[in-house]
């Protein structure tokens, strides 16, 4: 019996004679983590921890004394620390996990760089280009370092930039034509991590990468729907249409039900809004009576298949 739960083990034991000794060894064998694996953690935990404290202590440190600092102390001090952590990750000493976080707080560093630069010299520190050079000044350590949280960074970073861009110059692109744009990027990122690095990539990655595509996907129908009528609304359904069958057909093959309880949320978020778009704001009342049968549904069918699934282990 491959991938055995706590719960199985409690099972057997109140249907059987097992001693408390061998219980005590199943949990230990199948359950608990090693002495080495906690080590492990705490290590990285603590590195990740102190890396995030110290990035977040040079925000505030030029936030605070923005004023009484010289333009080439902003510029020296940030400078420097970047310089530092960089040379940090070539150190032999290092493991590899410890320079892909010091790695990770140095790209952060890079944005607080340019910060620093356009706050001194106006250059807009709120614009799109801000995060677009952020972004392709990263792009060499995402490659090379080939890790979750900075890939989830640089991911973010992009989304700014195209939200801001539109926002800023390409005013006249609609709403449901920028979602489409950010629906496909995220989309491309989950299906080339899911297909090609799937046993590097971590699960809890590839969900939130997945969770951003269907939420662009939603928000870009309900806009659609709510408005007036753009040729790039119908590409939109389409896509979105053939991204979620292959999800759940997906989440059926590997007994996943992250997928199973997303979509569902989210096509009850499109019909509603279609719903109040037909009756034109008077079916507020069914509608929330919809809503809250359907969750019950979904809700239900998730427990019934995880209880169909916990079986046939």
């Amino acid at each position: 019996m491959e991938n055995i739960q706590r719960e199985d083990i409690y099972i057997i034991s109140r249907h059987s004679n097992l001693s408390e000794q061998k219980i005590e060894k199943s949990l230990v064998d199948h359950v608990y983590h090693s002495k080495a694996a906690w080590k492990k953690f705490l290590r990285l935990f603590i590195l990740s921890l102190g890396i995030g404290f110290t990035v977040c202590g040079i925000v505030f440190f030029f936030a605070y004394n923005w004023v009484n600092l010289h333009k080439f102390a902003k510029l020296g001090i940030a400078e420097g620390l970047l310089i530092l952590t960089t040379i940090l990750v070539v150190l032999p000493k290092i493991s590899d996990n410890g320079k892909k976080i010091i790695l990770t707080g140095a790209s952060v560093l890079v944005g607080v760089i340019f910060a620093v630069f356009g706050q001194i010299y106006q250059t807009g520190a709120n614009a799109y280009d801000f995060f677009l050079a952020w972004s392709v000044f990263i792009s060499l350590w995402v490659l090379v370092a080939n890790f979750a949280p900075l890939w989830l960074l640089y991911l973010y970073l992009i989304n700014t930039t195209i939200i801001l861009y539109a926002q800023q110059v390409a005013k006249d692109w609609s709403g449901v034509f920028v979602c489409t744009i950010l629906f496909l990027i995220n989309s491309a990122v989950l299906i080339l991590a899911t297909v090609f690095i799937r046993k590097e990539a971590p699960g809890w990655f590839l969900k939130i990468v997945g969770l951003a595509a269907i939420s662009y996907a939603t928000i870009g129908i309900v806009i659609g729907i709510l408005e007036k009528y753009q040729a790039v609304f119908l590409l939109l359904i389409l896509l979105t249409g053939i991204a979620y069958g292959f999800a759940i057909w997906q989440a059926v093959i590997t007994k996943a039900t992250f997928y199973l309880s997303v979509i569902p949320f989210s096509l009850i978020i499109i019909i509603s809004a279609l719903l109040i778009k037909i009756s034109d704001g008077e079916m507020f009342l069914f509608v929330s009576m919809f809503i809250l049968a359907s969750i019950t549904v979904v809700i239900k069918y998730l427990i019934d298949i995880q209880k169909k699934w916990a079986n046939e282990k």
